[in-house]
């Protein structure tokens, strides 16, 4: 690959490799993310490959290994080009029957089509999938069409084409350009980013660095891992516009440990646009050089906080400071730093490209664009959806999510994260923007979306989510180290039936406390799970503490197990019970000695007549 001196270079050898993969050539997509390869993508990819080579399809079908498809519920995934037919949980057994009944045969197999759950209908093409047709997928457009492995690809596709375009404007008219299409930071916060932008580069330097954020430590998301997974050319492309605007000559991906498929799609990246020079000395003989060092973080999710992440990435303990300075006046090494995650580096481009009208015509007049989410939890369709600002919860839980498995009743949806909130089902309807979730008590957060069900026990979240945050506390400040252990202890109390009636005023004294005493936004926004259930579900608390009763029937302190008169002595639960405490002769009644029983409920899982009862 030789290096590409200016624009017109990059032009023409984009119209050569266009004429190497025309639109209309048949290809095969098949979904190699994280989560398709834990059930068995990679093996269906060989699988294609073995098959098309022994029928001689090998130079008539292209077949790429792209990046998460986002319907991660249905995957593998197999997507065929140029008509957009769509199968999914596809095996490798199944590859022999595709390749001569639907490739050879023209065939289509029914049985590897999308099936709906409510209606029944089948659909063939992934636009006709309600999950897929109510989404707007600008970030996302790309993964399932693109191997994330090649540079060509991404070229084709238009790859690029943002860089040229601000090379060819002045520095502050880029800035200008983002400011207008009101894009915000999508890491949690919302800041503005050519606001962000405009500070950094009126900083006065002889150096100026950018950091693309992919510390992505939600537990549930995965939107970061995903994008640079299957599209590492799109985010690399933000950063160097970026760069080029705000005045940088050197970037830093943090990206956690965790995420060796993303951090080495990442570096071939990097080598591939050093290699063409899209990355280095004189890029495309602008005058203007960038290049971009990968670090790679510990798992701390305090590091995603700006001042933490610059710490680590210093070799210094990964702990916030005070702010001001902000990192966008001294930041890396003293010197102004901007910083911001995956996705809003992702979205650069598509606006350079389109234009910051074109961008600011989609959302809401105060968060514009797209904004990705993982949609995890008590929902049919779980996955990566991608959304216009301005769609309703209720869209995204019932239209895009496919509502609530086994006719199960929805309870709630947490949005933001550890950190964020918990909305009940009359909040369905609010908008999904940033200032409409805060002012109801959550937060967009990077953009993680937990949703539960009926039988699940909003005490029980709470101290789920504090004993994460507390965990993850730096322990530098005395209100989040010493606070959030003490709120996490009271609700214990609340759930293993030790509260009393003042319990839940010293709760919401203490989260108060945290919010406005806690140093950085681990600690003011780790009291959301406990506000927000408080505001909302208060009765659940009070049931716990009044009653002694878990609503849910989860809280083990507050529930126990017994056998009804429908027992018909099959002996399933004996047999399963773990701690063989469960007695009885074959078809007589059996019985729980309550002493040994741990409440485990596999007894109720595995009973087939209802006669195990929870109280």
């Amino acid at each position: 690959m030789a290096r590409i001196a200016n624009a017109a270079a990059l032009a023409a050898y984009r119209k050569q490799q266009r004429a190497l993969r025309p639109a209309e050539r048949k290809a095969i997509a098949v979904c190699a993310g994280t989560g398709c390869k834990a059930f068995g993508g990679l093996e269906v990819f060989e699988a294609f490959r073995a098959a098309l080579d022994a029928h001689g399809l090998a130079k008539t079908w292209d077949l790429r290994a792209t990046g998460c498809h986002g319907f991660c519920e249905r995957g593998p995934l197999v997507l065929f080009f140029p008509e957009g037919r769509l199968y999914q949980r596809v095996k490798p057994e199944d590859v022999e029957e595709i390749v001569t009944r639907t490739l050879l045969g023209g065939e289509v197999l029914e049985r590897l089509l999308y099936q709906d759950p409510v209606t029944g209908a089948r659909h063939e093409k992934e636009h006709d999938i309600p999950f897929y047709r109510h989404q707007r997928r600008l970030v996302l457009a790309q993964n399932g069409q693109i191997d994330p492995t090649s540079l060509d690809d991404y070229l084709v596709l238009g790859g690029y084409g943002g860089l040229v375009k601000a090379l060819g404007m002045d520095p502050a008219a880029v800035v200008a350009e983002v400011k207008r299409a009101g894009l915000r930071g999508r890491g949690g916060a919302g800041f503005p980013t050519g606001v962000k932008w405009e500070i950094c580069r009126a900083a006065q330097a002889d150096q100026r660095y950018v950091i693309c954020n992919a510390d992505e430590g939600d537990p549930g998301a995965f939107m970061d891992r995903s994008v640079i997974e299957g599209n590492p050319h799109l985010v690399l492309e933000g950063m160097l516009i970026g760069a080029y605007a705000i005045g940088a000559s050197q970037g830093h991906v943090y990206i956690r440990q965790e995420y060796p498929l993303a951090v080495e799609r990442l570096e071939l990246a990097l080598a591939q646009a050093r290699a063409l020079g899209l990355l280095g000395q004189d890029i495309l003989g602008s005058g203007f050089s960038f290049d971009v060092h990968v670090s790679r973080g510990g798992g701390a999710f305090v590091c995603g906080e700006e001042s933490a992440m610059i710490a680590s990435l210093e070799g210094r303990r990964g702990v916030p400071r005070r702010r001001p300075p902000y990192p966008a006046a001294q930041g890396l090494h003293g010197k102004p730093t901007n910083i911001n995650n995956v996705e809003t580096w992702a979205t650069v481009p598509i606006i350079l490209e389109k234009g910051a009208d074109w961008f600011a015509a989609i959302g809401t007049a105060g968060s514009k664009g797209t904004k990705i989410f993982s949609l995890v939890g008590k929902v049919n369709n779980t996955g990566l959806v991608e959304v216009p600002m301005g769609i309703t919860l209720r869209e995204i839980v019932e239209v895009i999510g496919g509502g609530i498995p086994g006719g199960k009743a929805f309870k709630a949806v947490q949005t933001g994260g550890p950190s964020g909130g918990c909305l009940p089902a009359e909040k369905l309807d609010v908008a999904v923007d940033f200032d409409s979730l805060v002012r109801e008590g959550a937060m967009m957060g990077s953009g993680g979306m937990i949703v539960m069900d009926e039988d699940t026990c909003m005490v029980d979240v709470a101290r789920y989510f504090l004993g994460f945050l507390k965990f993850e506390s730096c322990g530098n400040c005395t209100s989040c180290r010493d606070g959030l252990e003490q709120l996490h202890a009271l609700v214990t109390d609340i759930a293993e039936g030790r509260a009393t009636s003042g319990t839940l005023d010293l709760l919401e004294e203490l989260a108060e406390t945290i919010r406005a005493t806690s140093l950085c936004a681990l600690g003011t926004t780790a009291v959301n799970p406990v506000q927000s259930t408080l505001r909302y579900f208060r009765h659940e608390y009070e049931a716990h503490i009044r009653d002694g009763r878990c609503p849910a029937k989860v809280c083990k302190a507050l529930i126990h197990f017994s056998i009804n008169d429908k027992c018909t002595g099959c002996t399933l639960c004996a047999k399963n019970c773990p701690q063989k405490c469960i007695t009885g002769e074959r078809k007589a009644l059996h019985v729980i000695d309550q002493a040994r029983c741990i409440k485990c409920g596999i007894c109720r899982d595995v009973c087939k007549f209802a006669a195990v009862d929870v109280q």
